[in-house]
């Protein structure tokens, strides 16, 4: 269905390139195997999808869902693998029920029926008539205008930013808990994982099915890289969300600068042109040189952690003891990394406003960084959003 935008969760202040589509239709879709079974509207181009609805290793799960994208929409799907005595169907009948939509922040909405649905369609194979009605109601939802889309939080509304600003699209977009598994699946990696983020790295997620957990873990990758600063960030790469991947994605990914996707398909482990970091379990890899020191914890990587822990610990203290229900982990984790990265570029835009615009160990701290450790991924910093002219002092290998 179509739905309002809330725009790319990578940076609060990315531009609004949902109001520049002409095309704001939307499509449902059901897929048998990896086959087009049927589809709304009938002349929309959907060449491939079968392969996105259905990911690749889907035969070893009973059910499933998967985030992905296609051209320029997102879609959403919901899999079910029903056992059935049919030698024709070689003992499973296997189906998938998706929808796409110009934006994914509310596709979690329709969640409950896409997989109501993908039973229906497992049991009466050929029933339509609920999924034309739906396609039929939820079309025209999309405001023509786009004025939905969220802009830039001023810097002195980093407390609010999280209720007012850019998350109340994202809270209804995923269930409740999925930031808090995402930081207790990685755990202090979740560090490693923020720096390549905000350095707009090409991330790939290998799991097997299902893949539905996975496609969070990429949603929550993409909120990391959040920044409400006015102006910062414009110029670098979006750090798009792809999703699920697969090899006929191959073409596509080739041309990124910036994303973070997942799949289900070991081969992509040896395409290393395709991605800079590639992420199985809770492995964090990389094949560049330059990067392979990103991969290692500062001691300010180590006590951000510890302060997140313990801000989450005094959080569900405080809703075990008051009831309090308003706060919840997906506030705290988000807001944590957004005011992180707003400390950044703040304390940078003031160096660069200086009179003399030079990084030193003590503006190093003050942006929350160590001053040794995290030298070359400041270096990258510098260079990829744009402050050259910054000096950086001699001090900051030894300090």
């Amino acid at each position: 269905p179509s739905c309002r935008s809330a725009g790319p969760p990578a940076a609060a202040s990315a531009p609004r390139r949902e109001q520049q589509r002409g095309d704001r239709r939307a499509c449902v879709c059901v897929c048998v195997w990896n086959l087009l079974e049927w589809c709304l509207p009938r002349d929309m181009d959907l060449d491939g999808v079968e392969f996105k609805a259905i990911a690749s290793g889907s035969h070893r799960v009973s059910t499933d869902f998967i985030y992905f994208r296609k051209g320029s929409y997102f879609g959403l799907a919901c899999f079910a693998n029903m056992a059935v005595e049919s030698a024709v169907e070689r003992g499973a009948r296997m189906k998938s029920v998706g929808i796409l939509s110009p934006s994914y922040t509310l596709l979690y909405r329709y969640m409950s029926f896409l997989e109501h649905q993908v039973r229906l369609q497992l049991q009466s194979p050929g029933h339509y008539s609920p999924l034309e009605a739906f396609y039929e109601d939820k079309r025209a939802v999309l405001p023509p205008g786009g004025d939905a889309v969220v802009a830039a939080c001023p810097a002195s509304a980093w407390g609010a930013a999280i209720n007012h600003c850019m998350h109340p699209e994202m809270k209804i977009t995923h269930p409740a808990g999925c930031m808090s598994q995402f930081f207790r699946f990685f755990g202090e990696q979740i560090m490693v994982l923020w720096k390549l983020a905000l350095l707009r790295r090409r991330i790939l997620i290998f799991s097997p099915p299902p893949v539905g957990v996975v496609c969070y873990r990429v949603y929550c990758c993409c909120c990391l890289a959040n920044i409400s600063l006015p102006g910062v960030g414009v110029a670098v790469p979006e750090f798009r969300p792809f999703f699920y991947v697969n090899v006929a994605d191959i073409g596509a990914l080739e041309n990124e600068l910036s994303y973070v996707a997942c799949t289900t398909e070991k081969i992509f482990e040896e395409k290393k042109d395709l991605y800079d970091v590639y992420v199985d379990n809770q492995n964090v890899k990389t094949s560049r040189d330059g990067l392979k020191p990103l991969l290692r914890l500062s001691a300010a990587d180590r006590d951000k952690y510890r302060k997140l822990t313990e801000q989450r610990q005094m959080l569900l203290f405080s809703q075990e003891e008051d009831g309090d229900g308003a706060s919840s982990e997906e506030d705290l984790f988000i807001l944590f990394f957004l005011e992180q990265n707003n400390r950044i570029f703040q304390t940078l835009s003031e160096v660069a406003g200086s009179p003399d615009p030079t990084v030193t160990p003590e503006s190093v701290r003050a942006m929350g960084l160590d001053p040794h450790g995290d030298r070359l991924f400041l270096l990258h910093l510098l260079e990829i959003y744009g402050y050259d002219s910054l000096l950086v002092s001699e001090q900051l290998c030894c300090s």
